[in-house]
């Protein structure tokens, strides 16, 4: 009799593994967890690993989902604001995980390179590994992941070049790379779904050309890197951006006049190489444009009297400033109007005239005798005027 019992109890256990089977991990992907943990570790402070316990099911592991048996998305790492993160190194072995949708790492001190086997999971849409320390160069080889949609490699230590085979990714919605050691050209990206592109603050040099990037875009920060050429054909064709940032490189040529009609908050091409007059195809409806530290010249046109924050100082502008810049001025509509370090030779102001105090005009270091005198920014300097040997000289 106990041994009839024996093979019941035997038969039962058989049927409750059968019966869960499709929930038992796949022995692959098991191993791969495994490893992955090996290689990392928690910060101080963090306790994000705590869950990963081998001898129960990992797929109830803090940040891992599975699906059918497979893991299909990864997120490594306390997502709360402010958790220390994770340190370690990101072991190869994660290119096992091959029905992985989304790999993600929050915040922390993970070094070394990018795992090349990365490349191996083809149904990735989603990754994210910023703010480490992730160095050495981006795998050409992620041009591989046909499925890719987002790709946020910012706030690390890569260097070398964004491989052109990352913009030849077909699906591409975001690319975030700021904040890295990038150098070298930006490559053409053809997803005509791309909308978000940031790679401010590398050391990208080179020509962009005037089809290299969608017009889909509608975010776009290039800032404090050292691109060159003309953007005059380029900028045209990116009439739907929301954002724009092109200042702290060596952009050289005309600023076309339809950039002033986009629909966007701040326009920032401060501190390029730009020439020639500028003049908006209507009026300009941007809270706050910033062209100042360029080589701009020709009247101030009367059509940026509509923005709030004009940073025009440190060009070549010439001639009177218009009178409806006054009559906004001492309306209060213009919050800030820096013109200082210009070649401008007069502002039609009553010296008795009372600025209010929420705005603050420049006019320093001009072909002029200064009409009021108002407070200007440290680094406009103590010269009030201009030399006249300065303004003889200069014909725009």
């Amino acid at each position: 009799m106990k041994g009839v019992f024996e093979m019941i109890s035997l038969m039962v256990t058989l049927l409750q593994l059968l019966s869960t089977t499709s929930a038992i991990l796949d022995p692959v992907d098991f191993l791969a967890l495994q490893s992955i943990r090996k290689s990392l570790e928690d910060l101080p402070g963090s306790n994000y690993f705590s869950s990963w316990d081998f001898t129960s099911d990992p797929c109830n592991f803090a940040g891992v989902y599975c699906e059918g048996g497979k893991v299909i998305v990864l997120n490594l790492g306390d997502p709360r604001a402010g958790a220390p993160g994770l340190s370690g190194r990101l072991h190869p072995d994660i290119g096992k995980l091959s029905s992985l949708t989304e790999f993600t790492v929050v915040p922390g001190r993970i070094m070394g390179a990018l795992p090349v086997t990365l490349s191996k999971l083809k149904n990735l849409r989603f990754l994210a590994v910023s703010r480490n320390f992730i160095s050495q160069a981006i795998p050409a080889e992620l041009g591989e992941l046909k499925q890719l949609r987002t790709l946020d490699l910012s706030y690390n230590q890569l260097t070398g070049s964004i491989p052109w085979a990352i913009g030849n990714l077909p699906e591409l919605t975001n690319v975030i790379l700021c904040h890295n050691h990038l150098s070298v050209s930006i490559p053409p990206f053809i997803s005509q779904s791309l909308t978000r592109l940031d790679l401010k603050h590398n050391e990208l040099s080179g020509i962009i050309e005037r089809n290299s990037l969608p017009s889909s875009l509608q975010y776009l920060s290039l800032s404090w890197n050292q691109l060159t050429g003309p953007v005059d054909q380029l900028l045209p064709r990116l009439n739907k951006l929301n954002y724009l940032d092109l200042s702290l490189n060596q952009f050289t040529g005309p600023i076309p006049g339809c950039v002033f009609g986009f629909q966007i908050t701040n326009l920032q091409l401060e501190r390029n190489r730009f020439s020639g007059p500028v003049q908006p195809e209507g009026s300009v409806t941007i809270p706050t444009v910033d062209l100042s530290h360029n080589m701009l010249y020709g009247q101030v046109s009367p059509l940026f009297a509509t923005v709030e924050n004009l940073y025009l100082n440190n060009n070549r502008f010439t001639g009177s400033v218009p009178t409806v810049f006054v009559d906004r001025l001492t309306a209060g509509d213009i919050r800030l109007l820096y013109l200082q370090h210009n070649f401008l030779t007069g502002m039609p102001i009553n010296p008795r005239t009372e600025i209010p105090l929420s705005s603050s005009l420049c006019l320093q270091y001009n072909c002029m005798v200064l009409p009021v005198q108002t407070p200007c920014p440290i680094n406009a300097g103590t010269q009030k005027t201009r030399p006249t040997s300065q303004c003889m000289e200069w014909k725009g």
